[in-house]
C-alpha cells in the first residue's frame, strides 16, 4: 500500500537564517518550526552566502540547497523538487524567482513572508532625515511618531520600492504580515484585498520559570543588528541625546549595547567613562536581556514589530521605547514599561523604572500577560497552517478572484523574466 508523500515546501530566503542576529530570521525559524510540526518536507534555498551566525537547518531535518540568481539551474532544481508550497522570504526573492516558480510549478501555493513592509520603513527613514535637516532639535519627535495612515501612504506611493513591493504582494497567493498596522495600511490605503493578507506575528512560548527579580538585575541594555538602519539610528540618538540625560540623573548608570555585525563606527562610540559600552554580538541574547534591569529601544523609524521587545517580555525585562517601537505590538493592552515621544521623556521614564521596584514589577507583569495574549506560539502556528491549507484547497478560485495579481504576473513577470535571461546570457558570454 503506497502512502501519500508529505507536503513539500521550498523556502527561498533572502539570507540564510540567523535567528540570534535578527528578529526577521527568528520569525522565519518560527514558521519553519510550524511546518516541521506538520511533518512537511522542507528545503531551504538562498542565493546568499552563509552568514557568520547561520543556523544549522540540517540539524532540524531541513535540506539546505544553495541557488543562483539569474540562472536556469534553478529551473531544473525546482522542476525536480516539485514543491506544493513555495515561501519567498522578502519580496526581492519573489521578484527574482516568482516567475520561474510559476512557469515550472504552476500549482504550487506561493506565499510571501514580508518580515516588515520595507517601503514603509524606507519612507519613514526619508521623513526622519528631512526632519533632522530641517531642525537641530534632536529631542522631540512627537510629530514624526503620529502620522495618519493616509500620510504614510502619501510618503510611500510615489516610490519605486513601494510599487515593487506591493506588486509582489499582489502576485502571491498569501502574504504573511507581522504587523496589524501594516495590514490596515495595505487594505485601507493601497486597497489590497484583505484575503491576500494573514496576520502572523512573532510566535513564542511563554516562559515556565519566573523571570529574575528587580534586585537581581543591574544596568540598561540595548540590542539589535547593526546592519539594520533603525537600530543604528537608535544607537546614535542614545549616545548623543538620550543617554546623557539618563546619566545626569543616574551618574553611575551603565548601558550595554549589543548587536551582530558591529562596524568600526559603532565600536568608536564605546566610552567606559560615560557608562556607554559597545559589547558586539551577544552569544546568548536572552541571557544578557535577563540580567538587565531596563531595555532601551528609542527607535525613531522602522516598521513591522520588534523582536528585541518580545525578547524583553520573555525575559521579564521592562522596556522603554517610542510609538514606532511599540507599534502594532500591544493592541489594547498596557505597555510593559513606557512609551515616550521625546528624549527627556524616555530618560525620565527609564530612570523611574530603574529606581522604583513597585513600578518595575507592574511593568514586568504586563509583559507576561502580553506574551500570552498576543504572541502564543500554538495559537498562531495553528492559524497559519489552517490558512495555508484553506488557500491550497481553494487556490484556483483565489487566483481567479485576484485579477490584479494575475494581470501583474502576466505583464511584470515577463519583463523580469527577460531581464533575468538577458543577464544570464551576458554572464555566459564573459
Amino acid at each position: 500500500m503506497s502512502h501519500p508523500r508529505p507536503t513539500s515546501v521550498l523556502v527561498i530566503g533572502y539570507v540564510w537564517p540567523e535567528p540570534r542576529s535578527s528578529a526577521a530570521s527568528g520569525h522565519v525559524m518560527q514558521i519553519l518550526e510550524a511546518f516541521l510540526a506538520q511533518g512537511w518536507d522542507i528545503t531551504f534555498s538562498s542565493p546568499a552566502g552563509p552568514g557568520e551566525h547561520k543556523a544549522d537547518l540540517t540539524e532540524l531535518g531541513i535540506r539546505e540547497v544553495p541557488i543562483e540568481l539569474n540562472s536556469s539551474s534553478f529551473d531544473t532544481f525546482v522542476s525536480e523538487l516539485v514543491p506544493d508550497i513555495v515561501l519567498f522570504d522578502q519580496f526581492m526573492m519573489e521578484e527574482q524567482f516568482g516567475w520561474r516558480v510559476e512557469k515550472h510549478c504552476p500549482d504550487a501555493l506561493r506565499i510571501l513572508e514580508t518580515s516588515d513592509l520595507q517601503s514603509l520603513r524606507h519612507a519613514r527613514h526619508a521623513r526622519l532625515k528631512e526632519r533632522l535637516k530641517a531642525s537641530d532639535d534632536a529631542n522631540d519627535f512627537t510629530r514624526l511618531f503620529a502620522p495618519a495612515l493616509r500620510e504614510e501612504f502619501e510618503l510611500m506611493a510615489d516610490t519605486d520600492l513601494a510599487r515593487r513591493e506591493i506588486a509582489a504582494l499582489y502576485r502571491c497567493d498569501l502574504n504573511l504580515m507581522i504587523s496589524q498596522v501594516e495590514i490596515d495600511l495595505l487594505v485601507e490605503q493601497f486597497h489590497l484585498p484583505r484575503s491576500l493578507l494573514h496576520w502572523c506575528p512573532l510566535m513564542v512560548d511563554a516562559p515556565i520559570a519566573p523571570p529574575k527579580a528587580f534586585e537581581d538585575r543591574a544596568h540598561f541594555l540595548s540590542i539589535g543588528n547593526f546592519r539594520h538602519a533603525p537600530n543604528w539610528d537608535a544607537v546614535l540618538w542614545m549616545k548623543n541625546t538620550v543617554w546623557p540625560l539618563i546619566r545626569a540623573q543616574l551618574p553611575t548608570a551603565q548601558l550595554h549595547v549589543y548587536g551582530a555585525y558591529t562596524p568600526p563606527k559603532a565600536t568608536a562610540l564605546h566610552n567606559a567613562a560615560q557608562g556607554f559600552h559597545v559589547m558586539n554580538w551577544a552569544e546568548d541574547a536572552l541571557q544578557v536581556m535577563s540580567d538587565a534591569r531596563i531595555c532601551l529601544a528609542p527607535l525613531r523609524f522602522g516598521a513591522g514589530i520588534k523582536g528585541k521587545l518580545v525578547d524583553a517580555m520573555l525575559c521579564g525585562t521592562p522596556s522603554v521605547t517610542t510609538p514606532v517601537g511599540a507599534e502594532a505590538m500591544h493592541g489594547e493592552h498596557a505597555w510593559p514599561g513606557a512609551i515616550a515621544h521625546t528624549a527627556e521623556d524616555i530618560a525620565e521614564q527609564a530612570v523611574r523604572l530603574y529606581k522604583e521596584p513597585s513600578h518595575w514589577n507592574e511593568a514586568q507583569a504586563r509583559g507576561q500577560t502580553l506574551l500570552v495574549e498576543r504572541y502564543q506560539r500554538t495559537a498562531h502556528a495553528a492559524a497559519l497552517i489552517e490558512r495555508i491549507n484553506d488557500c491550497r484547497q481553494h487556490l484556483t478560485q483565489r487566483r481567479r478572484d485576484n485579477f490584479t495579481g494575475s494581470m501583474l504576473r502576466h505583464h511584470t513577470l515577463k519583463s523580469t523574466q527577460y531581464m533575468a535571461q538577458w543577464i544570464e546570457e551576458k554572464n555566459r558570454a564573459r
